[in-house]
């Protein structure tokens, strides 16, 4: 799947595992992309914001991430780094732990899950393993986590509403590009919804677009 350039901006709401919003700017860098943004989130009686500056390559592979949080115990910054060929460095040090990862994931962030899509371009029916350098929200720390995505039929502006887990009621079901998404780690699996840029609209439990 080809997907059309980015907007210059979007938007989400977090919802239900936090309470919180997050705005993100996209902008052209070389022959890759730059994705700037930050949000700001209540989560388990916890504060946070967390801003964060990602390049990626022409091949959606994460090149350099920095992220910067504050919070009730402090300012803390982390910087990422990466050949675009699953080797890195956390704050300089390299980390062999995250071998084989291509894509940064912030637990902090919606944006995120763009990058893996674009750069696995999958087909209806085709299924790929996205391990990612994973940044926990409230203390910056590092960690793989391993995820799949499968590319399942796209949704239709007219399907019915589907019920969500927990006590909202349910919405309708967003027309885009949708992927079954699970990470083993968290025993968590789920449908995320993307629009024609690849951006998410809907990540039950997390997100919702808004802009």
């Amino acid at each position: 799947m080809v997907f059309a350039p980015l907007p210059s901006a979007a938007a989400w709401r977090h919802e239900l595992s936090r309470d919180g919003f997050e705005v993100a700017y996209f902008h052209v860098d070389g022959s890759g992309w730059r994705l700037i943004g930050c949000t700001t989130a209540v989560e388990a009686g916890q504060t946070a914001v967390v801003s964060y500056d990602l390049i990626v390559d022409a091949g959606w592979a994460t090149r350099r991430a920095t992220v910067a949080l504050q919070s009730e115990s402090g300012a803390r910054r982390l910087l990422l780094e990466s050949d675009g060929h699953g080797r890195w460095r956390i704050d300089g040090e390299r980390a062999p732990l995250l071998d084989g990862c291509l894509d940064v994931d912030l637990e902090s962030s919606a944006t995120t899950n763009t990058l893996p899509v674009h750069r696995m371009q999958l087909e209806v029916g085709e299924q790929a393993e996205a391990p990612a350098a994973y940044v926990r929200m409230f203390d910056l720390s590092v960690e793989r986590l391993e995820q799949d995505y499968r590319r399942i039929a796209d949704a239709d502006a007219d399907a019915d509403a589907d019920a969500d887990s927990g006590s909202r009621e349910p919405r309708p079901t967003r027309a885009g590009a949708r992927y079954d998404y699970r990470s083993p780690a968290f025993d968590f699996e789920c449908v995320l919804v993307f629009d024609e840029s690849g951006l998410v609209l809907d990540y039950p439990e997390i997100a919702v677009r808004v802009a």
